[in-house]
C-alpha cells in the first residue's frame, strides 16, 4: 500500500510525516512537494520524495501515479487560488487512479461562517463528485494559531481579542497531524467526515491557560471589531490579513468553532495533548 503526503515540508505535513516514519512505513511512504530540495532529509531516510506544483497540474499525475492513498492537506493562499489548487489535485489523484484520499478541511464545513470555509465546501464536493473513496479531516483551531499573543504576552503586551464567550475547540498542530496520519495509514476510513476537536474553552479559558505556564496573569482584552482592526492595523499587517481577521473574530463569536466532539482522541487513541504543553512548545520550553 503506497502512502502520499502532499505539503510534507509545511507545518502540518512534516508532523504527519514524522508520525508515520514512526510506524515503519518508509518503503511504503511517498511525498510530493514544490521544491524537492528541501526535502532531502526525507530522501535521505528511504521516503520516495517527488515533485508535485499545485499549479503545475501535470506534476501533481506524475507525483500520485501509483499511489493507493493519499492525503492532501489544503495549501495556503486566497480563496480563489486555494480551490484553483485543490480542484488540480483532485483532477490529477482521479487520472492518476488513487484510491483513496483524506483530506484536511475545517470544522463543520457545510455551515462554518468562516470566510475560508468556501475553500473546504468546494473541495469537499470535488472529491465527492470524483468517485474516489475519502475521509473529511474538519480540524478545529490550531493552538499554534496563537502563537503571535503567546510571544507578545513574554513580553508585557496585552492579549487582545474579539470574540467574547465564543467558543474554540484549540488543540496541537502536533495532534492534528498524528490524526491525519492514523486516518492515512489504516484502512476503514472509507468515505467518513471526521470532526476533529479539543476541548471547547473561551480566549478566557486559554489565555488562563498561558498565564499558568508564563507564571503570571495576563492583561487581556476582549475589544470591538473596529478597535481590533485599528490594533492590527497598527502591528504593521495588510489591509487583506487585517479584514480577514477581524472576520475571523467574528465568526468564532457567533459559535463557528464550537464544535464538540471526541473523535479526535479516539483516533488518536490517547488524550490530546494538554494546551499547556502547546504553550510550552510555542515558547521552546
Amino acid at each position: 500500500m503506497k502512502m502520499l503526503v502532499t505539503g510534507a515540508t509545511g507545518h502540518l505535513g512534516s508532523l504527519v510525516v514524522e508520525a508515520l516514519l514512526k510506524t515503519n512505513v518508509t518503503g511504503d511512504l511517498a511525498v510530493s512537494v514544490r521544491s524537492p530540495e528541501k526535502a532531502e532529509s526525507l530522501r535521505a531516510q528511504g521516503v520516495d520524495v517527488r515533485h508535485g506544483d499545485f499549479d503545475q497540474p501535470e506534476t501533481l499525475e506524475k507525483a500520485f501515479a501509483g499511489i493507493d492513498r493519499l492525503l492532501l492537506i489544503s495549501t495556503d493562499g486566497d480563496n480563489e487560488t486555494r480551490i484553483r489548487q485543490h480542484q488540480n489535485a483532485v483532477d490529477a489523484a482521479q487520472k492518476a487512479g488513487v484510491g483513496f484520499i483524506a483530506y484536511t478541511s475545517v470544522v463543520n464545513a457545510e455551515k462554518n461562517t468562516l470566510s475560508l470555509a468556501e475553500v473546504h465546501r468546494v473541495t469537499e464536493q470535488a472529491i465527492r463528485e470524483s468517485g474516489i473513496p475519502y475521509s473529511f479531516l474538519r480540524n478545529n483551531w490550531y493552538l499554534e494559531n496563537e502563537a503571535g499573543s503567546v510571544q507578545a504576552a513574554t513580553q508585557g503586551a496585552p492579549w487582545v481579542h474579539a470574540t467574547n464567550d465564543g467558543q474554540v475547540g484549540w488543540a496541537t498542530r502536533q495532534d492534528y497531524a498524528h490524526a491525519a496520519a492514523a486516518v492515512l495509514a489504516a484502512e476503514g476510513h472509507e468515505n467518513t467526515v471526521y470532526e476533529l476537536s479539543g476541548k471547547l474553552r473561551t480566549q478566557a479559558e486559554l489565555t488562563s491557560i498561558a498565564g499558568e505556564v508564563l507564571g503570571q496573569e495576563l492583561n487581556v482584552h476582549n475589544v470591538a471589531d473596529a478597535a481590533y482592526a485599528d490594533i492590527m492595523k497598527g502591528a504593521g499587517l495588510p489591509d487583506f490579513v487585517v479584514s480577514m481577521l477581524v472576520d475571523m473574530q467574528g465568526a468564532i463569536r457567533e459559535g463557528a468553532l464550537a464544535v464538540k466532539s471526541d473523535t479526535l482522541e479516539t483516533l488518536l487513541g490517547r488524550p490530546a495533548q494538554p494546551l499547556s504543553e502547546g504553550i510550552k512548545a510555542i515558547l521552546g520550553k
